[in-house]
């Protein structure tokens, strides 16, 4: 809530929110695209010979740290009474909850109907890993765990971050979350250049994470999701990503995990959950747990944002 009085807040609260869900992520002209593109630039340029650790911290704060202060600057221009307009739309900038549902509809729809070949091309655009020879249960798994993972980054994290810091903090999260989607790889070229980028979004997802996890075991089958959570998490290879996708599996009743083929190569990784192969049916019950988890973090944000007005 940055320089943001308490009726500020809600109102670019509920700007963000609403823009989200009237028109999703912009079409055309999408900064993070922008973003994106400046970010392979600056990679190619700085990703070579030596120091690659100090080349990569030195573009993490280039672009992360710039942006933010970037739109500090930017916004600093508008007249105090305005100012809640840019960190509304920073809001909208950063959640990705109805595009993040419309992807694992276009997975699940054509799985429920039988067509793998659709259902492989729809969730390859979501995950890194080889999906051409995944079979109906393998889809559904791959898109229930980029469901469960990115709900907590796209829209959790996001969410968390503008309720401590407003806009600016809502930015900081997402373009350091984006560097760590392009940079953050256990690869021969991105191990040292990726590694601040990686670090960092470890850090700022850490607490987001656990209240999704802890969100989705209230909303689910709560003894297992805790359970799962629990032996599961840590055997995970990211501290984020185990808590979040364990406690969602658990919540849902589904087994999740297991051995996955990236980039040509077999990783074995530790299952997830408990219970039966996941399903076309579980990839929209999945939906169903974000969209409940959504309603809850609106409801006590509203709440709290409501409770500091009156505070104040």
């Amino acid at each position: 809530m940055l320089e943001l009085s308490p009726s500020h807040w809600l109102a670019a609260f509920a700007l963000g929110l609403g823009l989200e869900a009237l028109l999703g992520e912009p079409r055309r002209w999408h900064a993070l695209v922008g973003f994106g593109r400046l970010a392979q630039r600056v990679e190619a340029g700085l990703n070579r010979g030596r120091a690659r650790i100090a080349r990569g911290l030195l573009a993490w704060c280039g672009l992360v740290l710039g942006g933010v202060a970037l739109f500090i600057a930017l916004r600093s221009l508008l007249p105090d009474a305005l100012q809640w307009l840019a960190d509304g739309l920073a809001l909208w900038f950063a959640l990705g909850a109805r595009s993040l549902f419309e992807h694992i509809a276009a997975i699940a729809t054509p799985l429920a109907a039988g067509d793998l070949a659709t259902a492989r091309a729809a969730v390859a655009r979501i995950v890194s890993r080889d999906c051409s020879t995944l079979e109906a249960d393998g889809i559904a798994a791959a898109g229930l765990e980029s469901a469960l993972e990115n709900g907590a980054d796209a829209i959790f994290a996001s969410l968390c971050w503008f309720a401590l810091l407003g806009g600016p903090g809502v930015l900081l999260h997402r373009l350091a979350n984006t560097l760590d989607a392009m940079w953050g790889y256990r690869s021969v070229r991105f191990l040292q250049f990726g590694r601040v980028a990686a670090r960092a979004d470890d850090v700022l997802c850490w607490l987001p994470a656990r209240l999704t996890a802890l969100s989705y075991a209230l909303l689910g089958h709560r003894r297992s999701a805790l359970h799962s959570w629990r032996r599961q998490a840590p055997l995970w290879d990211s501290p984020n990503a185990g808590p979040v996708m364990a406690a969602g599996a658990g919540a849902l009743g589904v087994q999740l995990g297991g051995p996955a083929c990236y980039h040509g190569q077999w990783e074995t990784r530790p299952l997830l959950g408990q219970g039966h192969k996941a399903t076309a049916a579980d990839l929209m019950r999945g939906v169903q747990l974000l969209r409940r988890t959504l309603l809850l973090w609106l409801l006590v944000l509203g709440l709290l944002g409501g409770l500091r007005l009156c505070w104040s």
